[in-house]
């Protein structure tokens, strides 16, 4: 199995380099065809979270069906699945940071109580504790 690095995500996404985008249509049209799976890492969509707000401001609830319709490609393998399934239905339902957030419902569902931070915005979530003095 090969991983996909960030960029290849976004060209299929975003198509905002056209030859790139129809290169990434037939490379997961053949994987398609060929029943191959690429992983898709949690680093990886913790990038792509960013590079959809920060550098194309896609809006948030449209970075999140993004992320459930890859979900969705029989092509793709991702990573602590049931952490990133969790995270979308946990995002949906408050205005915590999206990175924050995926890397909390990663850590809860490998067996962690919750995450300790120094972000009061975050500390508001069950899932983190704020660290205080």
């Amino acid at each position: 199995m090969k991983a996909l690095d960030t960029n290849i995500l976004v060209r299929f996404l975003v198509r905002d380099d056209q030859e790139q985008a129809e290169r990434v249509f037939r490379l997961f049209k053949a994987a398609e065809a060929d029943k191959t799976l690429f992983f898709i890492s949690i680093p990886v969509i913790l990038e792509l979270i960013w590079v959809l707000d920060s550098v194309y401001g896609i809006a948030r609830h449209d970075i999140l069906n993004a992320i459930e319709e890859l979900l969705l490609l029989p092509i793709l393998s991702f990573d602590g699945q049931p952490a990133v399934r969790r995270f979308i239905a946990e995002a949906r339902n408050n205005n915590l940071n999206l990175s924050d957030l995926l890397i909390a419902c990663d850590a809860v569902l490998s067996g962690c109580d919750k995450v300790l931070t120094f972000d009061k915005k975050a500390a508001k979530s069950s899932l983190f504790i704020l660290l205080e003095k």
